[in-house]
Parts: structure tokens; C-alpha cells; sequence
């Protein structure tokens, strides 16, 4: 008996999913500048990722009923592999650059990551690095040449210099992590359980970290404003739980291109929001660098679009996809 054939999905669906992606997760920068003001921060994204990982994972268990299938040891050890590179290497210094760096300038190193993933691609997997792609990359360190510069010459508008290391450090392990991801790592069948996994794992190295860096022992609870947890809270639900799924539906149904567009859209949204909600100063240099950043990214996603083996993936940029797990 032929089957039906799929409706394609509504095209309005479609944008209000990619909205969802380029406000949230532009959003979360700001969330994650908020949450940090009172929380330190491998702990905040320990307890964040703990919760959502948690949530998912039960999720799975109601949903698959007997039909579960645990984890094997193979992907246990690839899912904490990856979530250390994602979480604890990529989520965990942003938050802990984010202490000292405005959430918008930390936004466009962030946006960084489809230039690191291009580099990394062609090192360590052998991918095809088209010359458009070459020419982003250069323009991409031009961009972030122009952004840390008075860092590194010590010249007014300096940034404070480690968290600006962290935020360089972010987009390199996130990057190494998809790659890991998406080309060596066996991961759970099930994309929430493989999230879920992530999330957990990521989540204890997370609370390893902040053990290590003594914030356990500084973290004092009647100290934490309701601003943080408020953002905390946004952060899990919205930032992890609710783009997740958006993210997911439009895996399936939508042009990958078209979802990779977020990795472009999400700076200018949190350079926006940074300076309404947080007052942060966007000054000429600033302007000029992020457009060149994002011009950097634009010209990567599209060249990598255009591959057809492989492909860009939208988990090459930050995202959480079955393989990755995003702010």
C-alpha cells in the first residue's frame, strides 16, 4: 500500500522556528552576563546543565517506556568526551569570560566558530576548504584583530586579558568538539538521549571545574540576586530546553543552509540586547569588527553550504543538534 507523501511544513512554522533560534540564543549571552553578576560561573553552568540533561534524559525514559536502550560504555566515554570540549571548554569559558568581558563583545568571539571549525576540519579530517572559505578565515582573524587590538597594545578601550583568552578558548574547544562529534565519537541513537548524555556529562566536569577553581568554597546562596536565578532559570528552560526543540523540528524539515543562518544572527541580536539591557557601550571599533566577523562567518557557512561532501553542519557552529548542545 503506497504511503502518503509528506506534507511539506508550513512555511510560517519554519520562521517562527528560526526565530526562536536567533533571539534565545542570541539572547543567551545576556542571560548568561546576568546570571554570572551573582553566581560563579562553572558552577552556574554546572547547575544549568545538570537540570536540562536531567530533563531530557527523563523525558526519553517516559517517552521510549520499554523501548529504552541505555547508553553503551563505547558512547558513555565518546558523550563525556564531547561534552567536556562543549561544555566544559566552550560553555564554561564563556560564562567565566563573561565576568569581565561584555556579553556582546564576547558574542562576536564566539561567532568565531565556523572559522575554527574550517581550520580544524582541514587539519585533522582532511575536509575540502573551498577559496572562499580560505578568504573567510583570514578575514574572520582580521575582525578579531581589530576587536582585541587595544588589548594588545595596551592602547584606551583595552579589555581585560584573560577573559579575553577564555572567550578565544571558548570557540577553539567548542569547534574540536563538534568535529569530534560528528566524525569520530559514537554517540546514543536518539538524539535527546544523546544531548541528554552530553549535558550530564558536560555538567559534572562543569562541577569539577568550579571544585578545582574553589567556588564552592566563595559561593555564598543568600548573596545570589534574583536576577541571576531568574536569568539561571531562563537560561535552562528557554536558552537549553525550548531552542533545543525548535532546533530539532527544524533539523528535519528545513534546509540546512537556512538554519546555519543563526550563526551570523545571534551576535548582532546579543550586541543589541547587551547595549538596551545592559548598557554596554558599542563603540566604532566595535561596529567595524563585528561586521567583519560576521562577513568572516557568512562567507564560511555559505562556501561550507555549498559542499556537497561534507556538508555544513549547523552543529559546526555553536547548536545543539543530536551531536551537540548549544547555550
Amino acid at each position: 500500500m503506497p504511503t502518503e507523501p509528506r506534507r511539506p511544513p508550513d512555511r510560517g512554522a519554519v520562521w517562527l522556528g528560526l526565530l526562536i533560534l536567533y533571539v534565545v540564543w542570541g539572547s543567551t549571552y545576556l542571560g548568561i552576563a546576568i546570571a554570572v553578576e551573582t553566581i560563579p560561573p562553572f558552577l552556574m553552568a554546572a547547575v544549568r546543565f545538570a537540570i536540562a540533561g536531567t530533563v531530557l534524559m527523563a523525558w526519553s525514559l517516559l517517552r521510549a517506556r520499554g523501548s529504552f536502550i541505555a547508553p553503551s560504555r563505547r558512547e558513555w566515554r565518546d558523550t563525556a568526551i564531547v561534552g567536556t570540549l562543549l561544555l566544559g571548554g566552550g560553555m564554561g569559558m564563556v560564562a567565566f569570560g563573561e565576568q569581565t568581558i561584555p556579553s556582546g563583545i564576547a558574542a562576536l568571539l564566539i561567532a568565531m566558530m565556523p572559522v575554527w571549525v574550517a581550520i580544524f576540519g582541514r587539519i585533522f579530517m582532511g575536509e575540502r576548504l573551498p577559496r572562499i572559505a580560505a578568504v573567510g578565515i583570514v578575514v574572520g582573524f582580521v575582525g578579531v584583530a581589530i576587536l582585541v587590538g587595544p588589548t594588545i597594545l595596551g592602547q584606551t578601550g583595552a579589555l581585560d586579558p584573560i577573559g579575553l583568552v577564555a572567550l578565544i578558548i571558548s570557540p577553539i574547544a567548542w569547534s574540536l568538539g563538534s568535529l569530534y562529534a560528528s566524525h569520530r565519537a559514537t554517540l546514543p541513537r536518539q538524539p535527546l538521549v544523546a544531548t541528554g548524555t552530553q549535558m550530564l556529562a558536560g555538567g559534572a566536569v562543569l562541577a569539577l571545574m568550579a571544585g578545582v577553581t574553589g567556588e564552592f568554597g566563595r559561593f555564598d546562596p543568600a548573596a545570589v540576586s534574583r536576577e541571576s536565578i531568574g536569568a539561571l532559570v531562563y537560561l535552562t528552560v528557554v536558552g537549553s530546553l525550548l531552542a533545543f526543540t525548535a532546533y530539532g523540528w527544524l533539523l528535519r524539515v528545513a534546509p540546512l543552509p537556512l538554519i546555519a543562518t543563526y550563526a551570523y544572527v545571534n551576535p548582532v541580536v546579543a550586541v543589541i540586547l547587551g547595549a538596551v539591557v545592559r548598557n554596554e557601550p558599542i563603540d566604532p571599533r566595535t561596529l567595524v569588527a563585528g561586521a567583519v566577523i560576521i562577513g568572516a562567518v557568512a562567507l564560511i557557512v555559505t562556501a561550507r553550504g555549498r559542499m556537497t561532501a561534507p556538508a555544513f553542519r549547523p552543529s559546526d557552529a555553536p547548536s545543539p543538534g543530536p551531536a551537540t548542545v548549544r547555550t
